[in-house]
């Protein structure tokens, strides 16, 4: 069976998340559903990271197999015509090889946290960014960041349903930046516990505001206590933006 990468983008703010559920329409739901009205197949669509509800997608990666073969622009277009009218898109589909696993064959995905803080709430990013309703200080959550950077147990940062098997990971990139009324955080790693990065960013918005220092963050991070985080993030603010692979 010929086996398909698709890249994927979608606004997560109607979905329960990426994953199929007993109740609620998540994004994997409706790509199958698309699937199946081009092409009549049930197919299990296979994706690189399992965002939570209301986390958006810019370059969310999925395999999956189907039992001829078709052109890959065909997959594209006539999955897309079967989306409409829900906010996900396929963006590239991509004939791989049977070894090639959206999940496990992952070198590092990266994902985008923006923040907009200004007093004015949003309007056309409603849903889209956590409005915080004073100007942080970007540097100094810049400064707070690069504590978290490295290899680390981050069971400070980790929910407390994760079902990893260890809190241990290597946080490979976790830039801040500001962007106009915007601040941003990229991040980036192999992989990442459930809810790190919005946990890392609610922590650094304590920084931003003058609540927390670079040294209350380590102090959290060496406390190894999920008590000792700051608050979680709102997943609207929380982007998939990219996933490598060799």
């Amino acid at each position: 069976m010929p086996r398909y990468r698709l890249t994927i983008e979608y606004d997560g703010t109607p979905f329960v998340g990426w994953q199929r559920q007993a109740v609620g329409d998540s994004v994997q739901g409706a790509i199958e559903a698309a699937i199946r009205g081009f092409c009549g197949e049930d197919v299990a669509v296979r994706g690189a990271g399992r965002t939570d509800a209301g986390v958006h997608a810019t370059g969310q990666v999925a395999h999956i197999d189907l039992s001829r073969h078709w052109k890959t622009d065909t997959i594209r277009d006539a999955v897309n015509a079967h989306l409409r009218p829900a906010p996900v898109a396929i963006l590239a589909a991509e004939r791989v090889g049977d070894d090639f696993d959206a999940r496990f064959s992952a070198k590092r995905r990266h994902y985008l946290y923006r923040i907009l803080d200004r007093r004015a709430p949003p309007v056309l990013e409603r849903d889209r960014v956590w409005s915080v309703p004073r100007r942080l200080d970007a540097a100094a959550m810049a400064e707070a960041a690069r504590v978290l950077l490295g290899r680390h147990d981050f069971t400070t940062f980790r929910a407390a349903q994760c079902q990893a098997d260890s809190p241990i990971r290597t946080l490979d990139r976790l830039d801040v930046a500001r962007n106009g009324d915007i601040v941003e955080l990229s991040v980036s790693a192999r992989s990442f516990l459930h809810n790190q990065v919005r946990s890392m960013a609610g922590t650094l918005k304590l920084v931003g505001a003058g609540q927390w220092t670079a040294a209350d963050v380590r102090a959290a991070l060496e406390a190894r206590d999920r008590a000792a985080c700051g608050p979680v993030a709102p997943a609207c603010g929380l982007y998939l933006v990219a996933v490598d692979y060799e």
